[in-house]
């Protein structure tokens, strides 16, 4: 029984020693890590803003694109408006006399 009040206290010990070690080489790998992945990510933001000059030309572009064509359907839906307005106009003024 001594024999166990000895022996297993120095294998908890010497159990809890590797996991520190474990995990303190995790630790430092995972910041290795997260480093070269800051650095990618860097990168791909610096791609992503030389890129934003484009995406503004190309919105502006579909701005007035379409301020352009809501134009064109507002005169083309007045013209046909009038046009159906000015045949039942005429109707009822054939009706009256």
């Amino acid at each position: 029984m001594e024999f166990w009040l000895t022996f297993l206290p120095l294998v908890i010990y010497i159990l809890l020693i590797i996991l520190l070690l474990v995990g303190i080489i995790l630790g430092i790998k995972t910041i290795i890590t997260m480093n070269k992945v800051e650095k990618v990510v860097d990168n791909v933001n610096e791609k992503v803003e030389s890129l934003n000059n484009v995406f503004n030309l190309i919105d502006f572009t579909t701005d007035k694109l379409a301020a352009f064509t809501d134009r064109i359907v507002d005169i083309a839906g007045s013209i046909f408006s009038k046009l159906l307005f000015k045949k039942k106009r005429k109707k009822d003024d054939y009706e009256e006399e």
